[in-house]
């Protein structure tokens, strides 16, 4: 069964949050659809292999339909070799602010220059600690989602 995800984005505005990390992985990821409605995601973190669905968000972008489940290496690497053309990559460092950990994803390949901090809340109006590092929020953007990034990437803008 598949949650509500609410989820704040901002650009991120310096390195400082690499000091404050407390963890970081690497990611690849492709897309088997990336259209808005329903965007199906395979990603490889780490060891681990993932497949997630996404719904399309509300009104101002915050809130939308996940759905995800862990997958073999071997089945996500197959999955990958199937996908839309382009890909994702990206490190992800976690960072503690308050109660919340913030995740900061640092592009690589065609975005490398792009960086993108990203808050999970319980709902839309729930506060958070802002640290100075945070830029922008680009919070419902299409322009810096995964999906729009692995057609039109950052160095394209």
């Amino acid at each position: 069964m598949g949650n509500k995800e609410v989820e704040r984005k901002f650009l991120v505005l310096n390195d400082e949050f690499k000091k404050e990390s407390f963890k970081n992985e690497r990611i690849v990821q492709g897309f088997l659809s990336s259209v808005p409605e329903r965007t199906v995601r395979v990603r490889i973190i780490g060891e681990k292999g993932f497949i997630t669905i996404k719904g399309i968000g509300n009104g101002s972008g915050t809130t939308r339909f996940e759905w995800e489940k862990e997958i073999e290496v071997s089945e996500a690497e197959s999955l990958l070799a199937i996908c839309e053309p382009g890909s994702i990559e990206k490190t992800r460092y976690f960072v503690r602010s308050g109660v919340h950990i913030i995740e900061v994803d640092e592009f690589g390949s065609e975005n490398q220059g792009l960086t993108i901090a990203e808050i999970e809340l319980s709902d839309e109006d729930e506060t958070y600690l802002k640290p100075k590092w945070l830029g922008t929020e680009v919070t419902g953007q299409a322009k810096y989602y995964n999906s729009s990034l692995v057609k039109k990437p950052f160095n394209q803008w």
